[in-house]
């Protein structure tokens, strides 16, 4: 069954990028990796905002997950993660809706300063639930043809959208907003080559 394990709303500020709101659906892992596997996705997420332009899509490969990207014009920014499976099509059209809605509800004055708790916008929750099926986005699919003119940039690796010299590796061990335990637990993933792998 394909998956859809994360939505992620930021805002691409000059220096880092900035936690707008987020929705995760982690049941198919176990308790105990949940926590850790939402912090690599946080932080996979952010380095991918910040490392993508403005006026730009991209897809990556990590591990067991895609990651999708797309910058707006205005820097507001959204983050797609799903299995293999999930249609990537899907996802970009999803991450424009997403962005529009979040757009038309949240004044962008705010986006440079707020903080995720004072932002409500509970339907990043319901695009979630409804997503899981990729079959759900076939209309949505149709209505935005004009996706189909977008270049989508393919990665086959997070390494390919880092600055030279960079290694993820390194991102890891220097992050302040991963625990010891993701990082733990990121090392260990990285050694049996199953980063963050499905497997309880």
């Amino acid at each position: 069954m394909v998956k859809l394990y994360a939505i992620n709303i930021l805002y691409k500020g000059p220096n880092a990028g900035r936690w707008l709101k987020s929705a995760y659906e982690l049941g198919t892992f176990s308790y105990f990796q949940r926590g850790s596997v939402q912090e690599f996705m946080a932080f996979v997420s952010k380095t991918m905002v910040e490392r993508t332009m403005s006026c730009a899509r991209q897809s990556v490969k990590e591990g067991e997950y895609m990651c999708h990207v797309y910058v707006r014009a205005d820097n507001l920014a959204g983050v797609v993660v799903s299995d293999h499976d999930y249609p990537h099509r899907v996802s970009h059209t999803l991450l424009s809706k997403v962005l529009d809605d979040f757009a038309a509800k949240i004044s962008p004055t705010i986006w440079p300063t707020a903080t995720e708790s004072a932002i409500d916008f509970p339907q990043l929750k319901a695009y979630l639930a409804k997503y899981q099926n990729p079959r759900e986005a076939d209309a949505l699919t149709k209505m935005q043809e004009d996706l189909d003119e977008t270049t989508i940039i393919l990665h086959n690796t997070i390494e390919a959208v880092l600055e030279r010299g960079e290694k993820l590796d390194d991102l890891v061990a220097k992050s302040e907003n991963l625990s010891i335990q993701s990082k733990a637990f990121y090392k260990t993933a990285r050694k049996t080559n199953s980063c963050c792998s499905l497997t309880s």
